[in-house]
C-alpha cells in the first residue's frame, strides 16, 4: 500500500522552497512553504524555485520519488519576462547554448526548447517585489529545460544581455499549473502515475 502524499502548489514570489530553516535569522525574516498549507510530516519539495521565482512546485513525502524525479531528465517549462525586447538572433544564441557559472565553475547550458512569445501570457498579477514598472520595455520567452542547475534560467538570459525580471514555472512533465491560483495547494495522489505512467522506478 502506498501511503505517501503528493501535492502541487503555486509558489509565490517571496517564499523559499523549503519547509523551515535551522538559521534563526531566516526564521525571523523569511517565508516558508509551511505558511501555504498544513502539509503532512515529512513533506518535501521536489526541486526548487528561488525566492524571486514563482509557479509550479511539486511536493511529496516520498524521498525516493524526489530523488528519481530530480535525476530523470523530466521537462520543466518556464515563462520568462525579460528586461528588454529580445530578438530572434539572441533566441538562436540561447538555443545553441551559453556558458554560465555554477558554484565557481563554467557550465555549458543548453535549453531543450526555447521560443519567443508574441504576447504576454495570462498569469496572476506580478508581485510588487519584482518592481517591473521600473524596467525598460520587456518581452517574454518560453524555455524548456531537462535539468535544473542553480539559477540556470536567470544566468542564461543574463549571459546574452537580457536579465530575467519575472520567472514562472508552468509545467513539470505532463503536470501543469492549469489555472492554479497563486499560493494555492492541490492534492495530487496520482503524481507517480501522471509522471511515469505506472512504470517501475529502480
Amino acid at each position: 500500500m502506498n501511503d505517501h502524499s503528493h501535492f502541487k502548489i503555486y509558489k509565490p514570489v517571496g517564499v523559499l522552497s523549503q519547509m523551515t530553516s535551522g538559521e534563526a535569522r531566516q526564521l525571523r525574516k523569511k517565508r516558508f512553504l509551511t505558511e501555504l498549507y498544513d502539509f503532512p510530516q515529512g513533506t518535501m519539495p521536489i526541486g526548487r524555485l528561488d525566492e524571486k521565482s514563482e509557479g509550479l512546485l511539486l511536493m511529496t513525502t516520498d524521498g525516493k520519488l524526489t530523488d528519481y524525479i530530480n535525476n530523470a531528465g523530466i521537462e520543466k517549462e518556464y515563462w520568462v519576462q525579460l528586461d528588454g525586447i529580445i530578438d530572434q538572433k539572441t533566441i538562436e544564441k540561447l538555443a545553441a547554448g551559453v556558458t554560465i557559472g555554477i558554484f565557481g565553475k563554467n557550465y555549458f547550458a543548453k535549453p531543450y526548447k526555447i521560443e519567443k512569445l508574441d504576447e504576454a501570457p495570462t498569469l496572476p498579477e506580478a508581485s510588487p517585489k519584482l518592481r517591473i514598472g521600473l524596467h525598460r520595455p520587456t518581452s517574454w520567452i518560453k524555455i524548456v529545460l531537462t535539468e535544473g542547475k542553480f539559477r540556470q534560467v536567470r544566468k542564461m538570459t543574463a549571459a546574452v544581455g537580457y536579465p530575467t525580471i519575472r520567472l514562472v514555472r508552468v509545467r513539470v512533465g505532463p503536470i501543469a499549473l492549469n489555472g492554479l491560483k497563486e499560493g494555492s495547494v492541490q492534492d495530487l495522489p496520482d503524481l507517480p502515475t501522471l509522471l511515469f505512467g505506472g512504470e517501475s522506478r529502480k
